[in-house]
């Protein structure tokens, strides 16, 4: 039976995913990548998600948001950790809510329980990335408290590029 989070909204429920949860969770994440206009980079299956949600080696949770019963949006998060803070955080990897739901309280109802489960686990910060032209994103963080990070810049190292980086290990320059 899958646990349900209370909230203020008696259309809105919020719940921790089960492996039941994995088709709409790839359903959703999908969703997130075609209104940030990157569905080409999405190569995450129900196998991949099975193994790194629900795996020996859990890599991440995921909090679904139910409107009338049906799911509706989910924020994707794992734990990171501040080396000058000295706790962990919570990295949040996506937030996402149907675009025919939003403006339900539905995001702000998974971002602030969000913030519920770092202030339980004591988490030092909650951070994510947010594209830079995706202002009503921008403009509902800053509403709730959040601020840019500014003069940082997010580096990645691609999966196809991950054995060129560890084949100059030990190398000399």
């Amino acid at each position: 039976m899958k646990q349900l989070i209370e909230t203020n909204n008696p259309e809105v429920s919020i719940r921790f995913a089960s492996i039941e949860d994995i088709p709409v969770i790839l359903s959703l994440i999908k969703g997130i990548a075609e209104y940030e206009k990157l569905s080409h980079e999405v190569i995450a299956t129900e196998e991949i998600l099975r193994n790194s949600l629900f795996g020996n080696r859990r890599v991440a949770e995921v909090l679904i948001a139910d409107y009338r019963n049906d799911a509706a949006g989910f924020a994707l998060f794992f734990h990171n950790f501040s080396t000058f803070v000295g706790k962990a955080g919570i990295y949040l990897e996506d937030l996402f809510v149907k675009p025919e739901l939003r403006g339900k309280g539905i995001g702000k109802l998974l971002l602030t329980y969000l913030g519920k489960i770092a202030l339980e686990r004591d988490c030092g910060r909650i951070e994510w990335s947010v594209l830079d032209w995706n202002e009503p994103a921008i403009k509902f963080y800053e509403k709730l408290g959040a601020v840019p990070m500014d003069g940082w810049t997010v580096f990645r190292v691609t999966e196809e590029k991950i054995p060129l980086l560890a084949d100059q290990f030990d190398k000399k320059d």
